[in-house]
């Protein structure tokens, strides 16, 4: 998949050291995704497993189209009323690749990758209230705001308000295209 000189594609072997880069400490995750130091072979052991790819959750790496690595793209199957479900969706960014527009487009094209291949008719977003950066990036891919999740995020020492966002399949044009 690609918008412009974004690309997302699967996750290869020769990724996880970026991948493992985003355990390395708040330098690289940024404030807003730093929650402590987790497993370190967390990546390693779930590439082995499935190569991130599973119906429960997944990542793709957000690629230029000379294989840059940008950093990824990931969703998890949340259990919805009735049996359904949806997806819950995130990106995380090397430092060097924020403040470029690669997280909007990136989310916008993992979307319309979703609602083309799978039945799902609704996927969310979070982030902090505090996270602007990320505010603008999910607007631009095409969410709408929804609400306020107070207290909902444990990090740095104090509990966090959020806020959700999502985007609908009826919203949202099937080629990606911005504007949705």
């Amino acid at each position: 998949m690609s918008d412009d000189s974004v690309m997302l594609r699967p996750v290869r072997e020769a990724d996880l050291p970026v991948l493992e880069r985003f355990l390395a400490g708040p330098e690289e995750t940024g404030a807003f995704q730093w929650i402590g130091w987790p497993d370190p072979r967390r990546w390693r052991r779930r590439w082995e497993e499935n190569g991130l790819l599973s119906e429960e959750s997944s990542q793709l790496m957000v690629v230029s189209e000379s294989d840059e690595l940008f950093g990824f793209v990931s969703w998890r199957r949340i259990e919805a009323w009735g049996g359904g479900h949806y997806w819950n969706m995130g990106a995380q960014l090397l430092p060097e690749a924020r403040g470029r527009g690669i997280g909007s487009r990136a989310q916008r094209m993992l979307v319309a990758y979703l609602f083309a291949n799978t039945t799902v008719v609704r996927i969310e977003a979070e982030t902090e209230a505090e996270n602007f950066a990320e505010q603008r990036a999910l607007e631009k891919a095409g969410f709408t705001r929804e609400g306020v999740v107070r207290s909902g995020a444990f990090r740095d020492g104090k509990w966090r308000d959020g806020l959700r966002y999502s985007v609908l399949r009826d919203e949202f044009p099937l080629d990606g295209s911005p504007g949705a």
